[in-house]
């Protein structure tokens, strides 16, 4: 293997699991604040499109790379939105609404 295709292979690794600690710590901490939600839809956005332009033109390393980073953008999404939606509805019960 080369070196620029392990570099490539590297960066895709990384910039596969990237989203992983932001999902963890959102996890144990149960906990969405200081997190931008819009800052995941333009990356989901993004994956989207590049995945798009990876498969045509049918670069293996880069499909691979797009479909983790949608799979874990998504799941990252759902997390948010259940702990959102759990303490926005903690915050309707404490006020007596």
């Amino acid at each position: 293997m080369e070196f620029t295709q392990i570099l490539g292979w590297l960066a895709t690794f990384l910039f596969s699991i990237m989203i992983i600690p932001q999902m963890i710590r959102t996890v144990k901490s149960k906990d969405t604040s200081g997190v931008s939600l819009l800052m995941f839809i333009i990356f989901l956005s993004a994956n989207i499109i590049a995945l798009s332009y990876a498969l045509l033109i049918q670069q293996v390393p880069l499909i691979i790379k797009y479909i983790i980073a949608l799979v874990t953008t998504v799941i990252y999404l759902i997390l948010f939105g259940i702990y959102y939606l759990r303490k926005k509805k903690m915050v309707i019960n404490n006020d007596g609404k």
